[in-house]
């Protein structure tokens, strides 16, 4: 049941949804950093389109949205990360063409130019590994792209 104009919304009247998300300034990136952090995907799902100025991964990111995890277990979801207004990219520690290499996201981390609005996106990676994206301006897109499914290792990722 929906709520009228006049009442409230319930907890009951939520559902779990896909994300599709967007970053415009340096606090919209603080969410998606927090919603990829531990997103794991195949050096060879990095697509850089200098013609489009555009950057996209396809990831696999873990749900920490997830509010029923105690119910079904820990999922994940594949999802795209998109890029755009990028005038180049650089990538350090790993081989891109590693054809096997799977990477792990860490953190999305914005400097800002001393003349905004562009700036840096630095895609920070487990192992001191680094993609960094000249950009115009902030503009990051992420969107899931698949069911949610479980997530191989049935439990959440721990930094502890």
């Amino acid at each position: 049941m929906s709520p009228t104009p006049q009442e409230d919304a319930r907890f009951e009247d939520g559902r779990e949804a896909a994300l599709n998300l967007g970053a415009l300034t340096p606090e919209d990136l603080q969410i998606l950093s927090a919603l990829v952090q531990d997103a794991v995907f195949p050096a060879q799902e990095i697509s850089w389109k200098p013609r489009e100025r555009r950057l996209a991964l396809l990831i696999n990111r873990f749900r920490w949205e997830d509010g029923g995890r105690a119910r079904h277990g820990a999922e994940r979801v594949q999802a795209v990360l998109v890029v755009d207004q990028v005038l180049g990219v650089a990538s350090t520690g790993f081989a891109r063409d590693a054809g096997d290499l799977v990477l792990s996201l860490l953190a999305l981390d914005w400097t800002p130019d001393a003349d905004p609005p562009g700036g840096t996106l630095t895609l920070t990676l487990a192992g001191d590994g680094a993609i960094r994206a000249r950009v115009e301006a902030l503009e990051v897109t992420l969107k899931d792209v698949t069911r949610p499914y479980r997530a191989p290792s049935g439990r959440a990722p721990d930094h502890g």
